[in-house]
């Protein structure tokens, strides 16, 4: 019977361990294969990527070219008409104040972005910073007050 506990790896043999410092017979006694002197062979050395063992190394030599609008973009925190319906009770605002309290918008955060995935029956204030065109138009239909805070 073929259970986990009989499987085997048949696909591959075990590759030995490599034990090194065990005399000079091993193939990789006396220094370790460390190689003699120098940071290499002393223990805790740690070499950074790109290194190049003291030579002016590729990463300094290209020159830095474009710019990037990373550094800049405004992160937003994204809520569907279908997760503020979840949410909230009638008469309630939905703010970042409010999300916060609710433990739903944790971290740092731009602001808030609304969209228009599912639908909303509840009368509640909505105050963030963005609407899609269908968020706007389900919120028209529904007659749900909505404003847009800088």
């Amino acid at each position: 019977m073929l259970t986990l506990n009989t499987l085997k790896n048949v696909s591959r043999p075990k590759k030995a361990r490599k034990r090194v410092g065990r005399g000079s017979g091993s193939g990789l006694g006396k220094t370790s294969g460390r190689g003699n002197k120098g940071d290499g062979s002393r223990s805790g050395r740690k070499q950074r990527l790109g290194y190049e063992g003291g030579q002016f190394p590729l990463f300094r030599k290209l020159p830095v070219r474009g710019f990037s609008n990373a550094e800049f973009k405004k992160n937003f925190y994204i809520l569907n008409l279908q997760e503020i319906n979840n949410l909230f009770v009638d008469g309630e605002v939905v703010s970042e104040s409010t999300l916060r309290e609710k433990r739903i918008l944790k971290g740092r955060f731009d602001g808030i972005r609304i969209l228009g995935n599912g639908t909303i029956d509840k009368k509640v204030i909505i105050e963030a910073q963005g609407y899609s065109a269908s968020a706007k138009e389900k919120l028209d239909a529904a007659k749900i007050s909505y404003s847009i805070i800088a």
